[in-house]
């Protein structure tokens, strides 16, 4: 396996990770922290991914998309309980405590703006 690293996309997840610090530090509720936020982390996960993943955006954006539908299930089965990490803060931020639908929609929203990103870059 060869190394790959991609400066662009290591940079756009820098940049996404400190303004998604700024809004889990500012903000506690409300539109820009619950739902643009969750907008934000997929095309924050999709960035690194493809910092050290040379291949083509759809399946890095599919398997994005999918991982955090996954874990936005399994906030439905008390995810954080089962972990006994309920009371951990972080815990909380990073995987969520509850199942929003509209979490569901964010992250769709967010990839399809990575994916129409990616076509205006003729990458896709």
């Amino acid at each position: 396996m060869t190394r790959y690293f991609n400066k662009t996309y290591f940079l756009g997840f820098l940049i996404l990770f400190i303004i998604e610090g700024l809004i889990a530090y500012f903000l506690k509720s409300g539109f820009i922290r619950h739902t643009f936020g969750d907008f934000l982390i997929v095309i924050l996960l999709y960035c690194f991914t493809k910092s050290f993943i040379k291949t083509k955006p759809l399946p890095v954006a599919i398997s994005v998309l999918v991982f955090a539908f996954i874990i936005e299930f399994l906030q439905m089965g008390n995810l954080l309980k089962h972990l006994q990490l309920q009371d951990h803060s972080v815990a909380i931020l990073i995987l969520g405590s509850t199942f929003q639908t509209t979490d569901l929609v964010a992250y769709t929203l967010g990839i399809f703006t990575v994916l129409i990103f990616e076509l205006k870059l003729k990458n896709l």
